[in-house]
Formats: C-alpha cells, structure tokens, sequence
C-alpha cells in the first residue's frame, strides 16, 4: 500500500504545488503590470517612462524578471533588468484590455509572458502601447527543485513512521492469534484439554467452536471406549468357550476360530484408532522403542537376538501411544521371527515435523510379488516360514489411518526392510 500510495501523493502534491507556482508567477506580473501602467504618462510625441521602478525585481540587472514596453514593434521602454535582454516577443492580436497569460521559448530559454495591449490618451489624440512582462521558468524549477527535495525527505520520513505503525498495528493485532495459536499446540502436546484464554470478540465465536468439537470428541471417544469394552467382553466369553468344546478339536476349526480372534481385535483396534483425538497427543518415540525391544530381547532369549538401535532424542508420534506400540511392536516381532541373529531399528525425525521409521532384519525376506499384497489386501499373510504374518493388517491399517506411508524392501542384510513415514502436518 506505501508503495502505491506515496509516490500517488508525492506526484499530486508535486503537481499541485507547481499549479500554485504559476498562478503565483502570473499574480506577480500581473501586479508589476499595472504597477507600471499606472506610471506611464503619455504626451504629444509618446510616452513618457519613469525614471525609477519601485519592484526591486525589474530594477536588478541580475534578475529573473523583466518588463518590456512596445509601439508597435518598436521597444521603447525597458527595466533594468531586461538590459541584457536579447529578444524579440511574439505578440497574438489580443483586443486592447485583455491580458494574456502564456509560457513561451525565446532563443532556447522559456519564459512565463503577461502581455496587455492598453490606449493611452483621450478621444481626440490616443496611443497603443504593449506591455510584455516575462519571468524566466527556471526560477520556477528552482523552487519546485526545492520543494520536491523537501518532500521527498518528509515522504521518506512519513514512510517509515507509517510502515512502523503498521508493523506495530500488525504485531499486536496478532497477539491474540498467537496465544491462540500457543493453546492449540499445547491441546496437540497434550498439556490442556481446552482453550481458556481471554479473546477479542473476533476470535470468540471460533474459542467456543473449538472448545466445543474438543468437548464433542472427548464424549465420542468415551463412548467408543465403553462400547468397545462391551463387545470385547461379549465376544471373547463365547469364543473362549467354543474353543474349549469339543467342536475346536478339530484342527480347520480351530484356525477358523484363532482367525475369529485376529479379525475381532483387528476390528476393533480400527475403531479405536477412529475414535481416538490422535490430533492431541504427542508421545515420546524411544521410551516405547526401548520398552518393546527389552520386551523382544525377553521373548526371544533363546534365539540371542542382537538388536541394533538408534532413535532421535526429538523424534515424535503424533498420535495415540497404544497405537504406536501397536506398529513398532508387530513389526519388531515378525523381524524377530524372521530373523537369523540381527534385527537393526533406525528412527529418525529429519524435519520439524517428520518421523521415518527404518526396520529390517537379516532372515529370507519377503518376495517382490507379494509385498503389495501384504500391504493392500489386509488378509492373512502367516504362511511364510519364519513369520511378516496377520499382525501386518493391523499395521497397515494404522498406518493408513495416520495418512502415513509404508513401504517393504530389501534390507542391506539380505532380509526384509520396513519403511514408514509420518508427515505430522498431514494429521493436523
């Protein structure tokens, strides 16, 4: 807007201070002229001119205004100083008693010319006298030079006030967004569970809508939790009793009733993970990462699993802790099933706001051609020999419900690689 609006000011104040030049220039000669039409005195072989000028401006030889007297085209009279003044005017036929006020160029120089054509005498003998008075432009520039360097210094000087006062307008208008904004990122650590700060009306009516889905939430995932309470608890009661009657002997019937199961708790760890205000919660990385590989080192004791580790002190999910064990916990523990000895985890956050997950493990690994299936079908993959079996669905769902990114490679110990990526932007 400054950059606009003060060269706009700057040129109309410019052009209307040299209008004002002007009119001033053409009211000056103006009153010269008839200051010396009123001297002038005419007699039977001409005029007669007076000796003096009282305008100091036509008496000095150095000066920038002059004043000329014709008959005719013969000069007769002339100011002191218009002494070394060489010109020759050009007259319009003006009626007598109508001045004309005009700029003019007289051998390369401009000049600002009042010119009046005036009868001298009475009815019986008369006179027509001209009389030119010129003022040079330059004394014009000069001034308007002047003034255009006074303005510029005054534009610069209100320019950095006014861009001050913006930038301080600026800065506390957006005061209340920050804290604001301060709140939020404390509701996503998980260090308050609403905003309670004081804010202009303007932002009143989105603290209450906030306030209001955070509340909404909260009841929602309750309920959801009450609910899932519920049906874990009518599920597993009559499953746990048909796998003890007689009609699970049966070996088909059994691994249709232990896939029952899985699909029971994948279900259910899906709409858990629907439910969850994952937005707000922010949990720590490694104490989960040592938690569960002090756990794998436990349950794989006999297979002297060595376990190579490395995760950044800063590295964060943004998300549901349970949901994190749940991701590292299956991948970890299919990459001890599959694994001959090594099992290397690499966590990283290379950006603000980004965590990579890097597991892989030296056992077969997992064929090219089944990799998509893995990851897209969600069905039971346990067949392979040393594990990267059903716990894969569940991963890959909360994966998905994230917006993260997973992909399965070839590790650079010869077995299989798991990649995953969370942009915490995205969950926001």
């Amino acid at each position: 807007m400054l950059i606009i609006a003060l060269p706009a000011l700057f040129f109309s104040v410019g052009r209307a201070y040299y209008a004002s030049l002007v009119d001033a220039t053409e009211k000056t000669l103006e009153a010269h002229l008839y200051s010396l039409i009123s001297e002038v005195e005419f007699v039977s072989d001409g005029l007669e001119m007076p000796r003096s000028i009282l305008a100091p401006e036509l008496s000095r030889l150095n000066s920038d205004t002059y004043a000329l007297v014709y008959q005719g085209q013969s000069l007769v009279w002339y100011s002191e100083s218009a002494v070394n003044l060489s010109i020759s005017p050009n007259f319009s036929d003006n009626q007598a008693g109508a001045p004309e006020f005009k700029r003019v160029e007289y051998g390369g120089v401009l000049f600002w010319q009042l010119s009046l054509t005036v009868i001298l005498g009475n009815a019986d003998h008369s006179q027509q006298a001209r009389f030119v008075l010129l003022k040079k432009n330059d004394a014009l520039m000069a001034l308007m030079s002047g003034f255009r360097n006074t303005l510029v210094n005054w534009m610069l000087v209100m320019g950095i006030v006014i861009a001050g006062l913006m930038a301080f307008g600026f800065v506390w208008n957006a005061r209340p967004l920050q804290r604001l904004d301060k709140e939020i990122k404390e509701i996503e650590a998980g260090e308050r569970d609403k905003i309670t700060g004081s804010y202009p009306v303007e932002l009143l009516t989105i603290k209450s809508d906030l306030n209001l889905l955070l509340e909404s939430q909260k009841r929602q995932k309750e309920r959801y939790r009450a609910s899932l309470s519920d049906l874990a608890h009518a599920l597993k009661t009559p499953l746990a009793v048909i796998k003890s009657s007689p009609l699970a002997t049966d070996a088909d019937a059994q691994e249709q009733l232990d896939r029952i199961n899985v699909m029971i708790e994948h279900q259910l760890k899906r709409a858990a993970t629907g439910a969850s205000d994952t937005w707000k919660k922010q949990t720590s990385v490694k104490p989960v990462l040592d938690s569960i590989l002090n756990a794998m080192s436990k349950v794989y004791h006999d297979k002297h699993i060595s376990f190579s580790s490395q995760c950044d002190e800063n590295a964060a999910f943004l998300g549901d802790k349970t949901d994190l064990m749940e991701i590292l916990g299956n991948i970890i523990d299919n990459a001890c099933k599959a694994c001959d000895n090594l099992v290397d985890i690499n966590i990283s956050a290379p950006k603000k706001r980004l965590l990579l997950i890097e597991i892989e493990d030296d056992g077969p690994g997992i064929p090219e051609h089944r990799r998509s299936e893995l990851l897209t079908r969600g069905t039971r993959l346990d067949t392979y020999e040393a594990g990267h079996g059903v716990g894969m669905a569940i991963v890959s769902d909360l994966v998905k419900s994230y917006q993260g990114l997973m992909q399965i490679g070839t590790s650079k110990h010869g077995g299989a690689k798991f990649i995953i990526e969370f942009n915490n932007d995205k969950n926001n």
